[in-house]
């Protein structure tokens, strides 16, 4: 029997489900073609919780690109 193994996620990927996680409830995005499994119901409240977090955490590693470049010289 051949076992694959799942690379690690990239750290996009991983802040990207825990945000999900955090604020979905979801185990996973990988599509499982069921749609019980592949569409949830998510309250707006929710969803703008999810979105102001990515937005915070993309400013937060631009900040810090930013000032690594500007260091760096």
């Amino acid at each position: 029997m051949t076992q694959t193994t799942k690379a690690k996620p990239t750290a996009p990927e991983a802040l990207i489900l825990e945000i999900a996680t955090k604020h979905f409830f979801v185990e996973t995005l990988e599509t499982r073609n069921r749609d019980r499994l592949d569409f949830h119901d998510v309250a707006v409240w929710a969803t703008r919780a999810a979105i102001e977090e990515a937005c915070e955490a993309g400013r937060i590693a631009g900040a810090k690109a930013m000032l690594s470049a500007a260091t760096s010289r």
